[in-house]
């Protein structure tokens, strides 16, 4: 019944695929699951996912779900390697196993690669480069890698997108949305875990991948970040011959990250390597708001002279620039033992929900999590292990994670890894320090104000502009019945007298704020107005700008006295 009605809506394709991956189901130990799914429901009431699923009562191992999606292709591959950076979602072990999923399709032969190359730049392929290797050397499931040489001499990277992979993942995604539905309908554990969500980011994640045009605009844009390139070295794109379904960037030779002998060799040492990649992680962070999302070894390349080079920028990370100060805050109250400075960027970043949540026990469990961490180095220190302590955390608090803070982690472990493996002795919180103060230092300066203000007036503008439609819709729906407007009050009997004694105070307090400001500046300024001298034990030479600043003071200090005296004599301190 469910596959018939299935194939009314996706046609015989979409029901030969549904089949394929039912088949494939039931081949992994899934068929119980099938059953639920595609037919009429028991009468004994729904059934859990895990009975669907094994008939045994046990969750299905993640061992048998990779199995699962790597045998269904590419799509649900790259569906995988989504989850795995879920880890607000699943257990460790899930993602644990996620993480092996790999792209193990073979290259597509030259002539398809022949045919892309000159379908996008309308040439042929020898008026193009003055060689290209038909050999790869990268292939994966949406693409592959291979070097040319141009007619001016220049080494380039040539990535191809795989002809028709746009509509097959298009395909697979209408399939994804049909089975999350299906899966949130009949089992609790995937209204837990929210399967149509998942394949929804999915969907606005792997378009984005597919793009060459967006992956280079990625590499400008990074490369605009780092443009001293002392340090960090981004390789040129070739504009002329980029297209939607080809990138050519120059090709960057040196050695992977994680070969230290060839590090060593050549007179290189791993540990300043390693605190390259830790100092370029910490100004992308909190200098800049965007991140490369995945510098595993095969993306980041040593370069012979020292620099570090990052290619494959198809996964990258952003931060506004609230979102900076709170991860700041974050590192900051770490490296000080500041938990209430967490407690507080945490709260800010809407992660921590102050009526549902017993905050109490959650900041003892973080400082338990915390501790034992602190002042050790990257060789006896796993962000991995931490990461997934606060996972657990976040598991037991139900906290749901926005998925840039879920690359970021991501992004943390890998460089760890990629420390490690260079030996560095480095402390994370150490080299992030001072990027972190300087930007929460920048948060104060004059021009970050008033940025801020007029970002505020924008916003107080917008709401205002909006409020006048949403009270006639909210006064409509009343006079017709359709909602209830009560008003409760008590206790505002003298509301209007102490709100007239606030104010007056905090009148009087700007008042002594501006005089204290306006004397400093005067009194700070180089210019002297009306100068004049008179006798007062010997010749004093005095201005009207000084006489002015003094007067600031006074004035500052006398209304300072009689408001603290007014307010001790109110008993309301």
């Amino acid at each position: 019944m469910g596959m018939k009605l299935f194939s009314r809506f996706y046609g015989l394709r979409g029901y030969r695929r549904m089949g394929a991956i039912s088949a494939v189901l039931a081949r992994h130990g899934f068929g119980g699951m099938v059953d639920r799914l595609f037919r009429r429901e028991k009468e004994n009431g729904p059934e859990s996912l895990e009975e669907a699923a094994v008939g045994t009562g046990s969750f299905p191992s993640p061992k048998r779900i990779r199995l699962v999606l790597e045998e269904l292709g590419p799509s649900f591959v790259k569906l995988g390697q989504l989850m795995s950076t879920r880890a607000d979602i699943f257990p460790p072990r899930y993602i644990e196993e996620f993480k092996k999923l790999q792209d193990r399709v073979p290259a597509i032969p030259f002539q398809q690669v022949k045919g892309v190359v000159e379908k996008e730049l309308e040439k042929p392929l020898e008026e193009i480069f003055a060689h290209i290797d038909p050999n790869p050397v990268a292939a994966a499931s949406v693409g592959q890698v291979h070097t040319a040489r141009l007619f001016t001499g220049e080494k380039v990277a040539v990535k191809i997108i795989r002809p028709g992979i746009h509509k097959k993942i298009r395909e697979d995604i209408r399939l994804m949305y049909a089975l999350a539905g299906r899966i949130e309908r009949s089992f609790e554990m995937g209204r837990i875990i929210g399967a149509v969500n998942l394949v929804r980011e999915f969907e606005r994640i792997i378009f984005r991948e597919l793009d060459m045009l967006i992956e280079a605009g990625n590499m400008e844009k990074f490369a605009a970040n780092f443009p001293e390139g002392d340090e960090i070295y981004i390789p040129a794109v070739y504009w002329d011959l980029t297209r939607r379904s080809i990138l050519v960037m120059e090709h960057i030779d040196g050695i992977k990250m994680d070969d230290v002998a060839a590090i060593r060799a050549h007179g290189l040492d791993p540990g300043e390597v390693a605190l390259i990649g830790l100092r370029s992680f910490s100004r992308q962070l909190m200098k800049h708001g965007f991140f490369h999302a995945d510098p595993h070894p095969g993306n980041t390349i040593v370069m012979y002279d020292g620099r570090v080079s990052l290619v494959d920028f198809g996964i990258m990370g952003y931060l506004d620039e609230e979102a900076m100060r709170q991860i700041a805050n974050i590192f900051l109250g770490y490296a000080e033992h500041d938990y209430g400075m967490v407690m507080d960027a945490l709260v800010d970043a809407g992660l921590l929900d102050e009526e549902r949540m017993d905050l109490q026990s959650f900041r003892a469990d973080l400082k338990d999590v915390s501790e034992s961490f602190y002042g050790r180095s990257l060789q006896h220190i796993s962000v991995k292990d931490v990461s997934d302590q606060l996972m657990q955390l976040v598991l037991k608090y139900q906290i749901r994670l926005p998925r840039n803070l879920l690359l970021l982690l991501k992004t943390f472990i890998q460089t760890e890894a990629l420390g490690k493996i260079l030996g560095s002795d480095a402390s994370i919180l150490e080299v992030t320090r001072p990027y972190a103060r300087e930007l929460l230092q920048k948060g104060v300066d004059a021009q970050s104000v008033l940025k801020n203000l007029r970002q505020d007036m924008r916003t107080s503008g917008a709401y205002m502009k909006s409020a006048p439609k949403y009270l006639n819709s909210i006064l409509k729906r009343t006079a017709e019945g359709r909602q209830r407007i009560e008003f409760h009050h008590s206790g505002f009997q003298d509301m209007g007298t102490r709100l007239e004694k606030s104010m007056n105070r905090l009148t009087v307090g700007l008042v002594i704020a501006a005089s204290i400001v306006a004397a400093a500046m005067i009194l700070n300024s180089g210019q002297r107005v009306w100068e004049f001298t008179w006798q007062f034990l010997g010749e004093q030479t005095l201005s009207l700008t000084a006489l002015l600043g003094v007067g600031g003071y006074v004035i500052a200090t006398v209304l300072g006295i009689w408001l603290i005296v007014s307010i001790f004599r109110s008993g309301r301190l």
